[in-house]
């Protein structure tokens, strides 16, 4: 640890961390650093993957190579989860993508109460998927906002934000990373600060934008739409869950994509959807508004594949319609 780069505390601090997957791994160790953390709280383990076996989450894990307590209620409403925070008596709980809302009486149960990681600048996109729509609505910048807690859905009070740049090329994934990294910043610098140095500011209401969680529909790759647009929605979700459409019946995730071109108001060449070009590394579809280069995309039951792959495995070829539902 960087203690040059890490804010002391008045005091000795007990903290408890509230998360479920794999972003807040570096937060939770940062916070048992430099915090006398007290137990982690994270959702249930439940089936996950091809042969869905019921695995802990990575939170789970991180605590226990700690040697921390977890708890993991099904319920957060019915009171017991309030007691199990009251008997630990926290200084602070430090919240990151945990996945529930949480009640009045969990709020106010630690010292300093519930205080967020929340990936967005917010007031801009509130909810469960900011990282991924930052990259699908073409947002430039997106960031950490430390903020306290109350009973709506990422509407409390900020202390501070800090903001990154989002590359032209950064997907989901490789932005997840990056805010990861971020929130261990956050932990170290700025979270001893909340305790009578920063003063959280209400949100401005008038600025306020959401990201509901990610469904099947927000996946699905329309490609009557514009190919800066479908570039966007494919590095949003990329590498997991991923956007598709289908090739025939077939489905096919698109990993990478490029724009490659079309001005606003020009007639489409084809059906959009339609692969114009299929040769060597070369895999342009039209779209409803420019060119769409598939750089790299997944057969339904099979590997990845670079687009040279995908053309001599003739798993695309020119001519063929991709669809946003099965043929």
């Amino acid at each position: 640890m960087d203690v040059s780069s890490t804010r002391r505390y008045k005091r000795a601090v007990k903290s408890v961390f509230f998360g479920t997957p794999a972003i807040g791994v570096q937060a939770l160790r940062t916070l048992a650093e430099t915090t006398q953390l007290l137990g982690v709280v994270c959702q249930p383990d439940r089936p996950a993957g091809r042969g869905m076996q019921v695995l802990p989450c990575p939170i789970k894990l991180t605590a226990l190579e700690l040697g921390v307590e977890v708890y993991q209620p099904s319920r957060v409403r019915d009171g017991a989860l309030q007691a199990w925070l009251e008997a630990k008596a926290p200084d602070v709980a430090v919240v990151f993508a945990y996945g529930r809302i949480l009640p009045s009486g969990v709020l106010r149960a630690p010292r300093l109460g519930c205080i967020n990681l929340h990936a967005s600048l917010l007031p801009r996109l509130r909810g469960a998927a900011p990282i991924q729509w930052a990259i699908a609505r073409g947002e430039t910048e997106t960031g950490i906002s430390l903020m306290q807690m109350d009973e709506g859905l990422d509407t409390g009070p900020v202390f501070i934000r800090r903001a990154i740049p989002i590359s032209p090329a950064c997907t989901g994934g490789e932005l997840t990373e990056r805010l990861a990294e971020l929130a261990v910043t956050v932990v170290r610098q700025d979270l001893p600060r909340i305790d009578g140095e920063l003063l959280p500011e209400p949100q401005d209401e008038t600025l306020a934008s959401h990201a509901p969680p990610i469904q099947k529909q927000g996946l699905v790759l329309d490609f009557s739409e514009p190919a800066v647009s479908l570039q966007r929605q494919i590095r949003a979700f990329a590498p997991s869950p991923g956007a598709f459409c289908y090739a025939g019946s077939k489905r096919l995730k698109l990993l990478a994509a490029e724009s490659v071109g079309g001005a606003a108001g020009t007639p489409a060449a084809a059906q959009p959807g339609t692969i114009i070009a299929a040769q060597g590394e070369l895999l342009w579809v039209q779209t409803g508004e420019g060119l769409l280069a598939i750089v790299q995309a997944q057969p339904e039951g099979k590997r990845a594949m670079n687009a040279r792959d995908l053309v001599n495995g003739r798993v695309l070829a020119q001519g063929v319609v991709l669809t946003p539902a099965p043929a």
